[in-house]
């Protein structure tokens, strides 16, 4: 069973907030232990398991978020559909699927894996570092939206040519290239050539 916020809270005697877990990984992805969210983050990072969606409307347009000014890590920054970490145990797509409906109040019409990426960004303006080994998942979004307004910000569909644009005008998490690059090829695949991705 998947160690979540919630069953470690059953199990912590003082009932404070649990701490969230992350999974370590070996350069293979192999799980090699856990390790608290926030400390993995810091420099020089630990090589952990991440994922990243990128969820797309009937139209070819990437649904993109700008993360909430309360987050500790890359806030008020426009970022990838969803992003996050599975628990300990978890698998990625079942973790992916999760925080789409957590973040956006949504639930993916269709979602594949499109590959893994590994990436060390540091983020200046936090001085926390991304050390992931990152599992990415592209698909579709049909539903209304309903973002949770501690999580996302705002959101905007974008089509490659807008992103361009907004890419170049606004900031954008330090991840976010390195994920939508390496997830390309599944985002041509889905959105056809006539989408310009």
């Amino acid at each position: 069973m998947p160690t979540t916020p919630a069953t470690a809270a059953s199990s912590s005697p003082n009932g404070a907030a649990p701490s969230i877990m992350l999974e370590l990984v070996d350069e293979d992805g192999t799980t090699i232990g856990t390790a608290e969210k926030l400390s993995a983050h810091q420099a020089p990072g630990r090589l952990h398991r991440a994922f990243s969606v990128f969820l797309f409307d009937e139209e070819g347009r990437l649904l993109l978020q700008r993360r909430a000014l309360g987050k500790y890590h890359s806030p008020g920054v426009w970022s990838n559909t969803c992003c996050g970490h599975p628990y300990p145990g978890e698998a990625p797509f079942t973790a992916a699927a999760r925080r789409v409906s957590e973040e956006l109040g949504v639930s993916p019409s269709l979602m594949a894996e499109a590959g893994t990426v590994r990436y060390n960004h540091p983020d200046p303006a936090s001085g926390l570092v991304e050390q992931e080994y990152n599992h990415l998942f592209v698909g579709m979004v049909q539903a209304p939206l309903r973002p949770d307004p501690e999580e996302v910000e705002e959101t905007a569909f974008v089509t490659a040519a807008e992103l361009a644009e907004r890419h170049a005008s606004a900031p954008f998490s330090a991840w976010f290239m390195t994920v939508l690059d390496a997830a390309r090829p599944a985002v041509r695949e889905l959105t056809g050539a006539a989408g310009g991705w």
